[in-house]
C-alpha cells in the first residue's frame, strides 16, 4: 500500500493536498530526501545524521537544517513525499484478488532491499515527527483503498454497511505482522490467503456495522 484536492473515489483526500515545490526548490528536496532514504537503508535510525545526508544529497548542511531543522523533520518529509505519488490501488474486478494484490505490494515494500520502508517503521517509534508523519500516510494510503470496498459492494460481493476501514486491516494486518512484528521470511502464500479470509468473512457479515440501539421504551409501552 504505497501510499489532491476534493476527489472522486478514486482521488486523494483533501487533507493530502499540498503544494509542490518546483525549480530548484524541488531538485534540492529531491536530492536530499534521496540521500536520507539511502542513509537509512544503509545505517538505520542510528546512523542517520544532517551533516551525513547533506554530504551525500550535495548540499551544504545549512541549507538541510533550515528547511528541515533535524533529523526527524528529514524523515517525516521523507514520508510525506510517499504520499504525493501517484499511487492508486489495485482494480482486478474482485475484491479478494484486490485484496491479494494488495498485501503483494505490502510484502514487495517489506521485503525490499535495502530495507528502507521497515527502516522508516522503526524510526516512527523514536521519533515523534516521523511518527505523525506516518500516521498521515497510513491514514490516506488507507482512505485511497477504501475504494477497494466500495466497488465490491456495488459489484454485489458485500453488505453496503460494510465498514472498510475495519476490513482493509483485517486483510493487511497478517503481512504486517509477520514481517515486522515476528520478523520471519515472507511466506508468498500468506498474501493471497490473508486476503481470502478477509474477503469471506467479509461477505459473511463480519465487518456489518452494527445496527444502532433501539432507545429504551417509555413508560414499559
Amino acid at each position: 500500500m504505497n501510499a489532491s484536492a476534493p476527489r472522486s473515489e478514486d482521488a486523494r483526500p483533501a487533507q493530502a493536498t499540498q503544494r509542490r515545490p518546483g525549480g530548484r526548490t524541488a531538485r534540492i528536496r529531491a536530492q536530499v530526501l534521496g540521500a536520507v532514504r539511502a542513509e537509512l537503508g544503509e545505517r538505520g535510525y542510528d546512523g542517520l545524521t544532517m551533516e551525513s545526508v547533506a554530504a551525500r544529497a550535495g548540499v551544504h548542511r545549512a541549507t538541510v537544517y533550515r528547511r528541515w531543522g533535524d533529523v526527524g523533520g528529514l524523515l517525516a518529509d521523507v514520508l510525506d513525499a510517499a504520499g504525493e505519488d501517484d499511487w492508486q490501488p489495485p482494480d482486478t474486478g474482485s475484491l479478494s484478488d484486490d485484496l491479494a494484490a494488495l498485501n503483494h505490494e505490502i510484502q514487495a515494500a517489506l521485503t525490499a532491499q535495502p530495507p528502507i520502508v521497515t527502516a522508516l517503521i522503526a524510526a516512527s517509534f523514536r521519533s515523534e515527527k516521523a511518527s505523525c508523519a506516518q500516521q498521515r500516510l497510513f491514514q490516506d494510503r488507507y482512505a485511497q483503498c477504501e475504494i477497494i470496498v466500495s466497488r465490491a459492494i456495488r459489484r454485489g460481493e458485500l453488505l453496503p454497511d460494510t465498514d472498510a476501514r475495519r476490513l482493509l486491516i483485517a486483510a493487511t494486518a497478517p503481512v504486517y505482522h509477520q514481517l515486522v512484528l515476528l520478523r520471519i521470511p515472507p511466506d508468498p502464500h500468506l498474501p493471497g490467503h490473508a486476503a481470502r479470509t478477509a474477503a469471506l468473512a467479509a461477505s459473511a457479515g463480519a465487518f456489518a456495522e452494527p445496527p444502532s440501539a433501539e432507545p429504551p421504551s417509555v413508560g414499559g409501552t
